[in-house]
């Protein structure tokens, strides 16, 4: 893809508007981080150039002026909610969180564990974390949140909550997923800020939808695709259009929430006249940033079609109802694109079945198709990845990069003595390439070439098992899989 989008441009306007915010507040201001804090791959796919460590980036331009609070919410704690790109649960996603987010020279000054009802797995979590030093506050439930904004401002509401202590100006507060409680953290600090003397205020920082795109740009309906299973649904923000005869786009739970929240920051703070419109809650500049339209058109699409397989796939394996399902058709019906628009759809599946068995194929950098297939030793995104090195280092398909007296012992070290089924997967596959490498200069050429299959994509004839899903993840590869099982087995 051609690259749509300056990303030091939108560092510069993004910093610019959040210390405006800051300064519009009387330098106390809690920024509600919407989205992903590290690698938001999807936000560099649709917006091609967009780095996705962009927004940490962004915080550690200004970290004499700021703080963070992670939020989680207790009851995704006790059923342990997966992250789903990831494969891990929200509480381990928290500690990645915070070592990724120190790593980088910011400081995390808490945790705040929401929705707090005594839950077992909360309390445990709670002390994990003050016993390695850190600090930890429990937010109980309001009741009839936050419908009743009586409740909410007042001492039995927000005031009930233990105020997080925090020093800088400038208070990001952010979670490893949705539903953490991130809004209801900043509005109860602003409560108790309020109560000290302290005008303090509050404003989200939003990528998507991108508010002065068109409604059906396919940047905002890939938006729409990545959350179908929350069924989100970008509209026109019908409070802007009034105040500002001005079209902007958001979408429908800030819609609808709007009155409720606009309700109780006037209470809280006194004013009616703090934000007219969702829209401008948030702090959004990545629309002015767009220098290509048509590639970013591209990307968009692509996205939304990566989308697509994936709501298929998760279907399929129970974990989404078919309403998430008819979502994304529409979707793709409205943009008019088809499976086979994805360009390795298609050498995947005929691979496939010229075979009788699951394959995968890759478009590389100079727009070669590469395919692999699973074998009596290999795992098909094992084949795959050391065919596309041997090409990219220009090494004749014939040779073997890794002999198979190498793999056929791991192979009986996984089946005979782990009693692990299956192929050899990927990870272990690239772990005997690298051993290789220390004695044979063909395996270390094609060992260093792994980096080029950053940004390709790909597609499967199947469903991956899970380790070569993440493996060709953290290779950077954009994979999808067709909505199909490799085998009867339903242990997979």
């Amino acid at each position: 893809m051609g690259i749509g989008f300056d990303n030091s441009l939108y560092m510069k306007k993004q910093t610019e508007e959040i210390l405006k915010r800051v300064g519009r507040f009387q330098d106390k201001l809690y920024l509600e981080f919407g989205g992903k804090f590290f690698d938001d791959y999807h936000a560099a796919r649709v917006l091609p150039g967009f780095n996705v460590n962009g927004k940490i980036l962004l915080l550690q331009e200004m970290k004499e002026k700021t703080e963070i609070i992670i939020c989680i919410n207790a009851a995704d704690i006790e059923k342990n909610k997966i992250r789903a790109d990831l494969g891990i649960t929200y509480d381990m996603d928290c500690l990645r969180l915070m070592d990724l987010i120190r790593n980088m020279g910011l400081y995390i000054s808490s945790v705040v564990i929401s929705r707090y009802t005594e839950q077992a797995s909360a309390a445990m979590f709670k002390n994990k974390l003050e016993r390695r030093g850190e600090r930890v506050y429990l937010h109980k439930t309001i009741n009839d949140y936050p419908m009743d904004a009586e409740l909410a401002v007042s001492d039995d509401g927000y005031g009930a909550n233990p105020f997080v202590e925090t020093t800088k100006p400038l208070v990001v507060v952010t979670a490893p997923g949705p539903g953490s409680g991130k809004m209801a953290t900043c509005l109860s600090q602003i409560y108790h800020e309020h109560k000290r003397g302290v005008l303090a205020g509050y404003a989200k920082f939003e990528t998507f939808p991108v508010w002065n795109l068109p409604l059906n740009h396919p940047v905002n309906l890939a938006y729409e695709a990545a959350t179908a299973d929350l069924n989100d649904v970008n509209s026109i923000d019908p409070y802007h259009l009034e105040k500002h005869n001005k079209v902007a786009v958001n979408y429908n739970r800030d819609i609808e929430a709007f009155p409720l929240v606009k309700n109780i920051l006037a209470k809280i703070m006194d004013k009616f006249d703090i934000y007219q419109s969702p829209t401008e809650m948030g702090v959004n500049m990545a629309g002015y940033c767009i220098t290509d339209n048509e590639a970013v058109e591209a990307a968009a699409k692509q996205e939304v079609i990566r989308r697509y397989f994936k709501t298929l796939c998760d279907y399929k394996e129970g974990i989404l109802e078919i309403a998430s399902v008819g979502k994304i058709e529409k979707i793709m019906k409205q943009l008019e694109l088809s499976p086979e628009n994805r360009r390795p759809v298609k050498p995947a599946v005929e691979k496939s079945e010229d075979n009788d068995c699951p394959a995968i194929a890759l478009i590389l950098r100079d727009g070669s198709v590469i395919t692999g297939r699973t074998t009596g030793l290999l795992s098909a995104s094992a084949s795959l990845v050391l065919n596309c090195v041997k090409k990219t280092a220009g090494i004749p398909d014939d040779i073997h990069l890794i002999a198979p007296f190498v793999l056929e012992p791991m192979l009986t070290l996984k089946e005979d003595i782990l009693h692990e089924k299956g192929l050899l997967n990927l990870v272990e596959v690239l772990n005997a390439l690298s051993i290789c490498a220390a004695t044979d200069s063909t395996a270390e050429k094609c060992l260093h070439k792994l980096p080029e299959l950053r940004g390709c994509d790909a597609h499967s004839s199947h469903i991956l098992p899970k380790p070569d899903e993440h493996a060709l993840k953290k290779l950077g590869i954009n994979v999808t899989c067709t909505p199909a099982f490799s085998s009867e087995n339903l242990y997979y």
